[in-house]
C-alpha cells in the first residue's frame, strides 16, 4: 500500500515578488510529491511567506503563523521571506515553527524540512548583504492560466529613509539573460499569454551582469518572443524611466500601456527627507513625456501619508500633483515606523489620526480619478485578455489594466484577446459587449 502524499498549505503576505518566491518553493514541494491544499484545511506542512514593509505586515505574518499552528499543532510550519530574514530569532521562538528561511537559500527548504526530526527546529538565515548572485528558482504560477509573473531582479540599493526592504533583501541582483529567456519560453509553452516582469527594484535590472544589460533591453527581447501577447512592466522609479524604456512603451505592440511609477509624495521637502532621488518637477516631466508618446497610458502609483514632519501644506502638494498627473489607480499607505531605518529616529512623528484623515482624502481622490480614467473609454473598442468566465460573464483586463466585464457566449474565451465596446464605467472598471458578433 502506497503512503498518502503529504499535504501542503500556503499563505503569502506582501508584494508580487513574494508571490513569485512562494510559487517557486511550492514548485519544489510538488516535485517532491506533496499535494497542495487550501490554507483553511488540515495540512502536514504550512508554508508562510512573510512581509515586513510595515508594522501591519509584521503583525499579519505572526497571525498567520499562529493560525497554522492552531489548525494542526502536529504540522511542520515553515516561515520564509522578509520578516524571517530581518527577525529570525523572534520568528523561530513562535510556537509551532519548525524551519525559518530568509530571502535566500530557499532551494533547500524541502530537503531540510524532511531531515528535521519530529518537533525539531532549524534556522537557515544568512547575512543577506553577503549574497551577490540572483537565486534562480523556476516557478510555476498557481493562480490562473492567462497571466504569469516573472521575477528577474531582487534586492535594492536605494536605502530610502523609511524602508526596511534592503535589510530584508540585500543589494540588487539580476537574473541572467539566458535564464530569463528560458523562463519566458516555458511560460509561453504552458499557455500563458501575458507576462508581468517583477523585481524589488526593477529599474536596476542588469547593472550587475557581465556584460551589463538594461531593463529596456531585456524587456524588448521578451516582448519579441513568439506567442507572447502581452508584456507588463510592473514598477519603475521615475528617475529610471529612460528614453530607451519610453521608446519601448511607445513602439512595441506587445508592451502594455501601463506602468507603475511610485510617487510617495508630491512635496519636494518630503521627497528629499525620504531620500527618493527625484523632485516633483522631475516626476511631472517624466509623466508628460510618457503621455506624449503613449496614448491612453495608465499610470498607477504608491503614495505614503504621514511621513515624519509632513505638514498640511506638504500633503496639499501631494493632492495637487495627484490631480495633475491623473493616476488611474493609487495605492495609499500610512508611514510605518520601522526599526533600523533613519526615519524611525526623525522628530515630528505624525499622529495616527492625522495619517488616517489624509489617507481617506487621498483614497477618495483616487476613486474619482479611477472613474474618470475608466469613463474616458466609453464608446471605445478595447482588447480584453479574458481571465475568468462564469455565469454568462467574461472578465479580464485591457493592456492599460482596466477591468472589463461583458456577456459571454457558451464557448470558453479564457486566454483569448476579445474586442469589447465599452458601454458603462465606474471606479472599479468598465462594462461592455463584444464588438465582433460572437
Amino acid at each position: 500500500m502506497t503512503e498518502a502524499a503529504k499535504r501542503l498549505a500556503v499563505a503569502t503576505l506582501g508584494c508580487k515578488v513574494n508571490q513569485y518566491d512562494t510559487d517557486a518553493v511550492v514548485t519544489q514541494f510538488l516535485q517532491a510529491g506533496y499535494t497542495l491544499v487550501d490554507f483553511k484545511e488540515k495540512a502536514d506542512v504550512y508554508l508562510i511567506n512573510t512581509c515586513t514593509v510595515t508594522n501591519l505586515g509584521d503583525k499579519k505574518s505572526r497571525q498567520m503563523i499562529r493560525r497554522a499552528h492552531r489548525l494542526n499543532p502536529q504540522a511542520q510550519v515553515v516561515v520564509m521571506g522578509c520578516l524571517a530574514q530581518t527577525d529570525p530569532q523572534e520568528v523561530a521562538e513562535l510556537e509551532g515553527v519548525s524551519l525559518v528561511v530568509g530571502t535566500d537559500g530557499r532551494d533547500r527548504i524541502v530537503e531540510e524540512l524532511e531531515r528535521l526530526a519530529a518537533g525539531g527546529k532549524k534556522t537557515l538565515v544568512e547575512d543577506i548583504f553577503q549574497v551577490t548572485e540572483f537565486e534562480d528558482l523556476p516557478a510555476l504560477p498557481f493562480d490562473g492560466r492567462t497571466r504569469a509573473a516573472l521575477k528577474i531582479q531582487d534586492g535594492c540599493n536605494q536605502f530610502c529613509t523609511y524602508c526596511r526592504v534592503p535589510l530584508a533583501r540585500g543589494r540588487s541582483r539580476s537574473r541572467s539573460r539566458d535564464s530569463v529567456l528560458e523562463q519566458v519560453r516555458l511560460l509561453v509553452e504552458q499557455g500563458y499569454r501575458e507576462i508581468v516582469l517583477t523585481g524589488i527594484h526593477l529599474g536596476l535590472y542588469g547593472a550587475d551582469l557581465d556584460p551589463p544589460l538594461t531593463l529596456a533591453q531585456i524587456a524588448g527581447e521578451i516582448a519579441s518572443y513568439p506567442g507572447l501577447l502581452r508584456l507588463r512592466i510592473s514598477s519603475v522609479d521615475p528617475h529610471e524611466m529612460t528614453s530607451e524604456l519610453l521608446e519601448l512603451f511607445s513602439s512595441h505592440p506587445v508592451v502594455c500601456r501601463h506602468v507603475h511609477i511610485p510617487l510617495q509624495s508630491g512635496s519636494d521637502r518630503v521627497l528629499q527627507r525620504m531620500r527618493r532621488g527625484y523632485t516633483s518637477g522631475e516626476f511631472r516631466a517624466i509623466v508628460e513625456k510618457l503621455r506624449a508618446q503613449v496614448p491612453q497610458v495608465a499610470i498607477t502609483t504608491d503614495i505614503m501619508v504621514g511621513f515624519p514632519g509632513e505638514t498640511e501644506e506638504d500633503f496639499q502638494q501631494t493632492l495637487e500633483l495627484t490631480k495633475e498627473v491623473a493616476f488611474s489607480r493609487i495605492h495609499v499607505f500610512h508611514y510605518s515606523r520601522r526599526a533600523g531605518t533613519r526615519a524611525a529616529r526623525f522628530p515630528e512623528q505624525i499622529p495616527a489620526a492625522v495619517k488616517e484623515s489624509r489617507s481617506r482624502r487621498l483614497i477618495e481622490l483616487g476613486h474619482t480619478l479611477a472613474e474618470e480614467f475608466h469613463r474616458s473609454l466609453l464608446g471605445r473598442v478595447v482588447e480584453v485578455l479574458v481571465e475568468e468566465q462564469e455565469g454568462g460573464l467574461a472578465i479580464g483586463h485591457t493592456d492599460n489594466y482596466v477591468r472589463v466585464s461583458f456577456p459571454a457566449p457558451q464557448e470558453d474565451l479564457v486566454g483569448e484577446l476579445v474586442p469589447v465596446r465599452v458601454l458603462a464605467a465606474d471606479r472599479d472598471g468598465v462594462q461592455g459587449i463584444t464588438s465582433e458578433g460572437r
